[in-house]
């Protein structure tokens, strides 16, 4: 039998679990994410190595590492998408499991926000967003004929401050005037590219002001030279190693609550995206595995 990532069928049992929101609905320019989940788990699955050399540990080896597939929710208004994924995701979180929620584009995100915030003070948890976009728009109405309203893809963010959580944005390089004026009036901490010098790993972990991190990754936040295949890509995004060392640095000095990893739109003949965004998982989960050994040890 071939060795598998996925080791685990229940998620109530797990230590980590993966959901699958395969939703791609209100997104405004290439098409696909909802196709983005099964991808990156077919190479979570077969192709990443389980030894992870930054950690020195193969979870896929020691935890139990379950997969949970929400099925095609593009028939769903993105209200009943955020409803779905917020009821799932309030299971998940009672079954003690760390989740990492696959998109979909990034409107999924409004599940794990809603769930986090009913479940304790949201002012104390930071959602930490690597994005080329600011997605702090009120809603679509100034691009779409045919608005999908507050939970359109673009608009995320803006529900994530209206929940009341701390937000830190990096990678932010394509936005509109609306939405920089909100973050200025918010006083919202973000980090521009292209506008400067990139600023150290350690100034964006020391901006994070509470101990608790929810991390949102959209794939277009990385450069399109690395994760190329995204529905809205921006040039000029965070090089890949710098993205490592920032993720790594952010379980180390901070207690990370959840992730999700968004806007993977699959291209035929392409495989680079998918795989870096499985990386991507199988180094989170390694990098919690690592954190909560040496809590342990102390």
């Amino acid at each position: 039998m071939i060795a598998s990532t996925l080791n685990c069928n229940d998620f109530k049992k797990s230590d980590f679990v993966l959901v699958s929101a395969n939703y791609d609905k209100t997104s405004s320019f290439g098409k696909g994410a909802d196709k983005g989940p099964r991808a990156i788990i077919e190479c979570l699955d077969q192709q990443i190595e389980f030894f992870n050399r930054r950690t020195g540990m193969s979870p896929a080896k020691t935890k139990k590492i379950a997969h949970l597939d929400l099925g095609n929710l593009n028939k769903l208004s993105p209200e009943k998408m955020v409803f779905k994924i917020k009821s799932v995701y309030s299971d998940v979180l009672k079954a003690g499991t760390f989740p990492i929620l696959l998109g979909g584009e990034h409107s999924v995100s409004n599940g794990p926000f809603q769930t986090f915030a009913s479940r304790e003070n949201p002012k104390k948890i930071t959602i930490l967003q690597i994005d080329a976009h600011f997605d702090l728009r009120n809603n679509d109405s100034d691009y779409n004929n045919r608005p999908f309203g507050k939970y359109a893809h673009s608009a995320v963010m803006r529900r994530a401050v209206e929940l009341g959580f701390k937000t830190v944005h990096v990678g932010i390089r394509a936005y509109s005037k609306e939405e920089y004026e909100f973050a200025k009036a918010r006083r919202l901490k973000f980090f521009e590219w292209g506008l400067g010098p990139v600023p150290p790993v350690g100034k964006i972990v020391n901006a994070i002001p509470t101990e608790r991190v929810y991390l949102t990754i959209d794939a277009d936040g990385i450069d399109p030279a690395h994760m190329p295949a995204t529905g809205t890509p921006v040039q000029g995004g965070l090089e890949w190693r710098y993205f490592a060392e920032l993720l790594e640095a952010v379980f180390k000095k901070r207690t990370v609550i959840g992730a999700d990893l968004v806007e993977v739109a699959p291209k035929p003949n392409d495989s680079l995206t998918e795989y870096g965004a499985a990386q991507i998982c199988y180094d989170m989960i390694s990098f919690v595995c690592a954190r909560r050994s040496k809590l342990v040890e102390v």
